[in-house]
């Protein structure tokens, strides 16, 4: 029979750890689906690593995984990857957000023969207006850039285990997950879903660092921002030719240039765009330095149920 791994990345999430193991190994024991759940401690300051370790202790099939610190989602879903062994992975959230009934679908798709199961999201569930606009700026931004539609992506998806050794085989230290399933091909499949309200605690994800995850994730995964850059230099080119014309024009006329203001806020105008332009070319040179230190995506302090502790490439 093959095997299931459900890797779930974790966060603070103390108190969803035990709802968590028991819906989804019920409901993958009740339908006879032969499984793994390996939960990834992603540098929780709660109770997070005592209640895995705890659930590790109860059912063998629950593993997990402890980072030494903080290393954000990305690192954690890797990790998960990294120690599943599977035939199969999904990835989910431990808020149960994503609904486990969904996996069932997924895992019926991929006996049928798809390599990737894409959970899609049917509805959002409650946000508020300026998270949605948020959101919908930085999938335009990504869909635009990448010509991949990801208005509807997640987290949650099916992987073959070809899938995800091709993953693991990426050799880049920034990645981003929920764009990287629909770029590395293979025969894929869709399954929509409901985003379902969380149960117990609280979102970790505050405007700041949903801010972060997309600057890092926009120029991980795409040139976007570089091709502003030189976009604003074509318009600002041909304006200065315009100008140009303009002032040779006016002197052949024998009419004095005016409009000091005018020059002014021209040059304000240019510093701004040049000194932002130069932020955005800082920013990626910054990436090509942390990529070329060549450090892991994460450490792993220990696990549970004979995990090997192993290191990223």
């Amino acid at each position: 029979m093959s095997l299931l791994s459900v890797v779930i990345p974790a966060y603070n999430e103390g108190a969803m750890i035990h709802k968590t193991a028991e819906v989804v190994s019920s409901l993958l024991s009740e339908n006879n689906i032969e499984y793994e759940i390996i939960f990834v401690n992603d540098g929780s300051k709660d109770t997070t690593w005592e209640e895995i370790v705890n659930a590790s202790a109860n059912n063998k099939n629950i593993k997990g995984v402890c980072f030494s610190r903080n290393f954000g989602k990305e690192g954690a879903v890797f990790a998960g990857l990294e120690h599943a062994s599977g035939d199969c992975c999904v990835v989910m959230d431990c808020d149960l957000q994503h609904p486990p009934k969904t996996i069932l679908e997924m895992y019926k798709l991929w006996t049928e023969g798809f390599e990737v199961v894409e959970g899609v999201k049917a509805s959002r569930g409650k946000e508020s207006f300026i998270h949605k606009m948020f959101v919908k700026t930085f999938y335009n931004i990504i869909s635009g850039s990448t010509g991949i539609d990801m208005s509807r992506a997640s987290d949650f998806k099916l992987l073959d285990r070809k899938v995800v050794d091709s993953f693991l085989a990426l050799p880049e230290r920034h990645v981003f997950f929920r764009a990287l399933s629909s770029w590395v091909g293979y025969k894929t499949a869709y399954v929509e879903f409901d985003v379902q309200e969380r149960e117990l605690g609280e979102s970790k994800w505050s405007f700041k660092s949903l801010v972060k995850y997309a600057i890092n994730n926009i120029t991980s995964f795409s040139a976007a921002p570089m091709q502003l850059v030189t976009g604003c230099g074509i318009i600002f080119f041909i304006f200065a030719v315009i100008f140009g014309v303009y002032s040779i024009v006016k002197y052949l006329l024998g009419y004095s240039l005016e409009g000091f203001t005018t020059v002014i806020l021209l040059m304000l105008i240019i510093g701004g765009i040049l000194m932002f332009s130069l932020g955005i070319i800082g920013y990626y040179i910054s990436k090509i330095y942390e990529e070329i230190q060549l450090r892991p995506r994460y450490i792993v302090s220990e696990t549970t149920n004979g995990l090997e502790i192993k290191k990223d490439k």
